[in-house]
Order: C-alpha cells, then structure tokens, then sequence
C-alpha cells in the first residue's frame, strides 16, 4: 500500500498531538506532518501537497476557510476535510464552497476518523451524519428552510438520500443491488437536476431546500 501523506491543521497543540498517536497506530505506513494555522498551512504547500489534509475551522492569521479556499484555487485536486465543533454549523456552507471533501466533528472515534479519511482518498465526500442533524435542527429553529420544487425520480431520491447518509457510490450499488457504473449514471443526473456543482455542494442543498429526511 502506498504511503499515505497526511496533514493536521489546527491550533492546538495536544489536539493535534492525540490526533497525530492515533492516526500512526491506525496507519502504520503514514506520514503526518503538522500547521498550526492557515499560513503555516500554505507555505507547506509549496514544498508538498498531502494525500489528505484534516483542517481545523478557526485558527489566528488565516482561518480554516479561507486556507482552504487559497489551496483549492493553486492546487484543485487537493482533498481536504473540515474539523468541526458543535456551533461551528454556521460555518458548514463556507467550508463546502471553499472546496472541502467532508466534515468530521473534533470528538469523532477513531473509526469515523478512519472512514472519512478512506473515503476522501477513494474519490468520494464524507459527511459526519451527527454533524448533518445539527445542521438541519439548526436551519429548522432559525426557520432557514427553503422548499425548492426539484424533480427526482424514485430511485433518485433513494440514492440521494443514501448520498446523504455518507455512501460511496459502490456501497450504494451494493445497497440498492446495482453497479457502481449505474449509480455513477444516477449520481451525474441528479447532480444536473439540482444544479449542484458536486457532491458535497449537492448535500448542501438536499439539506436546504429539505429534499431529503434525515
């Protein structure tokens, strides 16, 4: 297995610290270099751009949000996953449209960690479905939600509501007894229905608009 390249971006130290003794007993074959805020973040960059990148929201200098921003803009392919709190959901559509490929909340088990990081790396998003709940309580009590007519075939809106839960286009064909060429094929469609730019832009506004129950 190749070695992985990973990067923790976050402005505590002992966070990063736990994170950094996990990580390496989870991963043998990895390697974790560490910023303690977005400029330290993006010199990196320069030097190396990581396999994955865990990035913390609020940080001094240049925030979580703007880092990723700058990086998606210079080098598109780079995968990056929010750090979150509870209360930090404000910042959830900032993050989207900055270019991250998931959101994992900072008290995440290790597993979840584990999984987000795999499936980032496979090419797909990885939303925590905890951190998802808050958000639509959040955008119900402040009464933000938008009932936006889209048009989705059954079926869509069955593979929607399984994009949403965090599946893999493959586990959505094992799910659903189909082939991840199918799903692919669903996946673009619903996406040009929607007019969702990607994934993560398309979970974004399944939970806005409320096309799916979660």
């Amino acid at each position: 297995m190749k070695k992985i390249q990973l990067l923790i971006v976050d402005d505590h130290q002992l966070f990063r610290d736990g994170l950094r003794l996990l990580l390496s007993t989870c991963y043998p074959n990895i390697g974790i270099s560490e910023a303690k805020n977005g400029r330290e973040f993006l010199d990196s960059l320069e030097n190396s751009v990581p396999d994955i990148t865990l990035m913390d929201i609020s940080m001094p200098e240049i925030d979580g949000i703007e880092a990723t921003r700058m990086a998606v803009e210079k080098y598109p392919s780079i995968k990056i996953i929010a750090l979150s709190m509870f209360g930090d959901e404000v910042y959830y559509y900032k993050m989207i449209d900055a270019g991250v490929k998931g959101f994992l909340l900072k008290n995440s088990e290790i597993g979840e960690v584990r999984q987000a990081i795999e499936s980032v790396l496979a090419g797909d998003h990885y939303f925590s479905k905890e951190l998802l709940l808050s958000i639509v309580r959040n955008i119900r009590r402040t009464n933000l939600l938008e009932n936006e007519e889209v048009i989705l075939s059954v079926r869509e809106k069955e593979i929607l509501q399984l994009i949403c839960q965090g599946l893999s286009n493959q586990e959505i064909g094992n799910r659903l007894f189909l082939s991840k060429r199918t799903i692919d094929k669903h996946r673009a469609n619903i996406l040009s229905k929607t007019g969702s730019r990607n994934t993560a832009h398309l979970v974004m506004n399944a939970i806005k608009h409320n096309w799916i129950k979660i």
